[in-house]
């Protein structure tokens, strides 16, 4: 059963992952594994230190590969199947084979999974860490009696070692070692050797969090970095039930409704709805597990620094489904389990869609289409220009080092100098009212704007065209990419 469902939770999240074009953050995955190992290394020393390893993933995986769409993408698809086994079999080992089921039939069809399972960001292949992190640590804690002492400590050690990669993968694994704490204390009954279980929990955890340190002190030292969440308007709390697992306010609904009956049934059922105590122990591990890094990063936004966004809560994706599991399977008869898990289908379909349509990435990405309607159109020897007027990750340029083939034999007039050859992650460049000499002898530009950027609406860089002597010929509109033929 966890490999047959294993097996669909790749299957579904691959299916069309190729489609949408790349977007912002997967330009920097992209961008950064493709660096040499040395210029990697140095550019983390200086910015996304906290992605590191996933990018070190990357480059190797991109050497065999290559960089498109589908390949990038297959890791995140194919981490989604393992954390879908992962799930039910934590769930089994929870509660019952029955839970087990519904809970990963769950999780595959929560829209937060089937985005991250279609993208090359690392949520996806952190979240199959924690899931299996969290199978482990309930296998130590029910053997641990009947354990050799080198099993014991072998077990442990691995867990030491499965919580720092989850850090090295996603930093904000850390806020799952509170969840993790409640895991030992529902599952070590009162028995002489119970303080010493959760003192070997204590001590695998501080080592865990000890090889993972060099990340965290990165991660503080380039806090700035995520500065730009506090310039955004404050995520509400119902927003960010709507949003952060379920993508549509009629999913939502229905996923917190079932939510709700299990915290009524399991916790104050009676007669022939009682639930045991493995259900109350379970829900209250995914309960926490759901709520309490969602609250401490939206607290920790409006108290200490910006910390949330609303994708970061992609490792709560197990809990959630367990949860919306348990609730699930207090329905009687069974056919009702059926019919509420066709809902949630129905419901999580028009999602789903539209995340595999061609602009399916954030706000709409279309840098594939734009680079087509280049590639198309211009000549070996024709110049570029990128409007730099909007910030980095929604660059229009961004689609010249994504889409190459479409850019060969393109001048890039106002690149100074390439991403690479920098400490940060994007290109340097200059005005092109200060390179304007750059032009000398060409005949045809080719500009790329971000509609409705500064620079869209200005003009600028057109009139400085113009008044070279170029006049635009074509324009096209993608979706959100302005492309601009001039010629002399």
């Amino acid at each position: 059963m966890p490999a047959l469902l294993g097996t669909l939770g790749f299957l579904v999240p691959f299916a069309g992952s190729w489609r949408p074009s790349y977007w912002g953050d997967e330009a920097a995955s992209v961008m950064s594994a493709e660096r040499s190992i040395p210029k990697l290394v140095a550019m983390l020393g200086n910015v996304d230190a906290v992605h590191g390893a996933y990018y070190l993933g990357l480059h190797f995986w991109i050497e065999l590969f290559g960089a498109s769409e589908l390949s990038t993408r297959l890791p995140s698809a194919i981490a989604v199947g393992v954390a879908t086994a992962g799930t039910f079999v934590l769930a089994r080992r929870l509660v019952s084979t029955s839970v087990a089921t519904v809970s990963a039939l769950v999780f595959l069809m929560l829209p937060r999974v089937t985005n991250m399972g279609a993208e090359a960001r690392s949520a996806a292949i952190a979240t199959a860490v924690v899931v299996w992190l969290a199978v482990l640590l309930l296998h130590i804690l029910r053997t641990s009696r009947t354990s050799t002492t080198a099993t014991r400590i072998g077990l442990w050690a691995g867990y030491s070692a499965l919580l720092a990669l989850g850090i090295y993968l996603f930093l904000y694994v850390l806020l799952l070692i509170p969840v993790f704490a409640l895991f030992v204390w529902l599952w070590t009954p009162w028995r002489p050797d119970r303080r010493a279980r959760i003192r070997s929990w204590a001590l695998a955890s501080t080592a865990g969090v000890a090889l993972a340190t060099p990340v965290i002190i990165e991660a503080l030292n380039q806090r700035e970095q995520i500065a730009f969440i506090g310039r955004r308007p404050p995520t509400s709390v119902l927003t960010a039930a709507v949003n952060q697992w379920f993508g549509n306010p009629s999913l939502a609904i229905a996923a917190w409704a079932l939510v709700l009956l299990a915290v009524v049934l399991v916790y104050a059922g009676r007669g022939r709805l009682a639930a045991t105590a493995q259900d109350r122990a379970a829900l209250s591990v995914a309960l926490a597990w759901m709520l309490v890094p969602s609250a401490t990063l939206l607290i920790g936004t409006q108290l200490i620094s910006p910390m949330y966004s609303m994708r970061y809560l992609s490792i709560c994706t197990p809990a959630v489904a367990i949860a919306v599991g348990l609730g699930i399977a207090r329905l009687r008869p069974f056919w009702a389990q059926t019919g509420v898990l066709m809902l949630i289908a129905l419901l999580m379909a028009p999602t789903y869609v539209a995340q595999r349509g061609p602009f399916g990435k954030n706000e709409g990405s279309d840098w594939r289409q734009a680079a087509a309607v280049v590639q198309a159109g211009a000549l070996p020897g024709d110049a570029v220009v990128f409007d730099e007027s909007v910030r980095p990750s929604r660059k229009p340029r961004l689609a010249l080092h994504l889409y190459p083939a479409a850019f060969q034999g393109l001048r890039d007039i106002t690149l100074s100098r390439p991403f690479d050859a920098t400490p940060g992650l994007w290109d340097l460049t200059v005005p092109l009212d200060w390179v304007t000499e750059r032009l000398t002898g060409t005949d045809r530009v080719w500009v790329l704007q971000y509609l409705g950027s500064g620079q869209n609406t200005s003009g600028t860089d057109i009139r400085t065209l113009q008044s070279l002597g170029f006049t635009v010929m074509a324009t096209t509109t993608v979706n959100r990419t302005l492309i601009i033929e001039l010629a002399r």
